[in-house]
């Protein structure tokens, strides 16, 4: 009996792996805004199917377009819209664009600064801070105390559109960086262990409590206003494929814009269409 359940137990296990093995591949990379709520759903949907098999990886927007336009990823998570230099240099100028949720890019400080007084801050400000204009919390009402201000990496699409909505470059120089986080995760952890740090992340980032999170231009930061674009930092998240999607990659689509996946997204902190 132990020897047949034995059996029986390995013919499971190699049934198992054979399927996993046969299952189609289907890769998303790019956008740390995008991968938090990309791997939720990637659980979910490998869970309830075998056919499919789902790997997400992080690198950032520019990094996941890169991969789908050279055929080394099949769905780029983007938290900006595709540029036309990013379109051109790719022969079919072929990319497809799927809208997969809503997001605002929230102005984070840490807790000591918030708990000071500053609760609110206007583009001006953020950019002179930036710029190594506003060097100091007191200049903000705040206590005496110089800021360290926190940047995204080169290849972000926070960072891009941080840069163009408040610096008004993409390309705009930062000499008041102090240090560059490589996503929105580790930029939260420096602010959260600083006590003078500010920095930029996506909505679901600034919802658990842990760091200060500012009004920005008199509007604070949550669902409603960010839905409606009265947020001044709202934007949209994206899926990109480089031609129409593989089958599966269509699949995993089609489940992350349904009831099924847009519930998933609601209840993790993201913002569903």
């Amino acid at each position: 009996m132990r020897r047949f359940a034995t059996i029986l137990l390995i013919a499971l296990f190699v049934g198992s792996f054979a399927t996993v093995l046969a299952a189609e591949k289907v890769t998303v990379t790019g956008s740390t805004t995008v991968l938090p709520l990309a791997e939720l759903e990637a659980e979910s949907f490998n869970g309830q199917q075998a056919d499919c098999q789902i790997t997400v990886t992080g690198g950032g927007t520019g990094a996941g377009i890169t991969a789908a336009g050279e055929g080394r990823s099949d769905i780029a998570m983007a938290s900006r819209e595709i540029k036309d230099t990013e379109r051109s240099k790719y022969s079919k100028n072929n990319f497809q664009q799927f809208f997969i949720g809503y997001d605002g890019i929230c102005i984070i400080v840490s807790k000591p600064i918030h708990d000071a007084g500053v609760k609110a801050i206007t583009k001006d400000q953020l950019k002179n801070i930036y710029a190594g204009k506003i060097t100091n919390w007191k200049e903000l009402k705040g206590p005496d105390a110089e800021i360290y201000a926190i940047a995204r990496e080169d290849g972000s699409g926070t960072r891009d559109t941080f840069n163009e909505l408040i610096m008004g470059s993409t390309t705009a120089e930062t000499p008041g960086v102090k240090t560059v986080g490589q996503g929105s995760a580790e930029v939260k952890t420096a602010v959260n262990g600083s006590d003078n740090a500010i920095g930029y992340v996506g909505f679901s980032y600034a919802e658990s409590g842990d760091v200060g999170v500012l009004a920005y231009e008199g509007v604070n930061p949550n669902v409603a206003n960010i839905k409606s674009s009265s947020y001044p930092l709202a934007r949209h998240l994206y899926f990109y494929t480089w031609g129409q999607p593989t089958p599966c990659a269509q699949k995993f689509i089609d489940f992350v814009l349904s009831s099924a996946g847009q519930k998933i997204a609601d209840e993790n902190g993201f913002i569903p269409i």
